[in-house]
This record gives structure tokens, sequence and C-alpha cells, in this order.
């Protein structure tokens, strides 16, 4: 009966010290535990065009092979200073289409190019 009552305090010191590392296990923030980190890749984006200028007139060609929709707008810079440049109206490119997109300087065209546009932003 002795040796029970002898081994009562270091009993009860065990329990305590499992009780707190439970504890401490238990009550461990989401942040400090180990987890995997995801780097999420940019979702490809944007139409490919091919300019055509012949003359005065330019035209364009624009492919969307995404998923998202492209909303593409041609712009025009004329080469004489009194010719009025252009910004086109815009289309949108949605997935697996192709848009044409025209436009012209009364004279010379002296730069072509196309913006994009998410659809939505």
């Amino acid at each position: 009966m002795r040796l029970f009552r002898s081994m009562a305090p270091v009993t009860l010191a065990v329990a305590l010290v499992l009780t707190t590392a439970v504890v401490l296990v238990l009550t461990t923030p989401f942040e400090a535990t180990p987890h995997a980190r995801v780097e999420q890749k940019p979702e490809p984006f944007g139409a490919e065009c091919r300019t055509t200028v012949q003359g005065s007139h330019v035209s364009v060609r624009c492919h969307n092979p995404y998923p998202a929709t492209d909303r593409v707008r041609l712009h025009i810079e004329c080469a004489r200073w009194w010719d009025l440049d252009t910004d086109g109206e815009p289309a949108d490119a949605v997935p697996a289409t192709t848009v044409r997109l025209t436009g012209r300087c009364w004279k010379e065209v002296g730069s072509a190019w196309v913006s994009h546009q998410r659809r939505g932003s």
C-alpha cells in the first residue's frame, strides 16, 4: 500500500506533463502547421493578331485560342499631320474564333497596332 502512496505524486506529475503536451499540440495555430504552397500560374490570355497594310488601308485578323474572351481594338496613326488618327471600335474575340478589324488613313499609314483587354475589365 505504501508503494502506491509514494507513486501518487509521480503519477500526478506525469499526468500533468502529458495533459499539458496534449493541450499544446491541440492548440497549435493553423499558420504554424506545415503545408504545401501552391503557386498559381496566370491563365494564358491574348488573341494572336496579324496586321496587313496596303496603301492607306489596314486590315487585322485576330485569332483567340484561349478560354477567356479578348476585347481587341485597332489603332491607326496616319503619316500626315493633317490626317486623322483613328481608334476603331472594340470587338470581342471569344474563344476559338477569328475577328477581322479594318481601318484607313486618307494617305499613308504611319503605324498600326492592336490593343487587348480582358472582357469585363
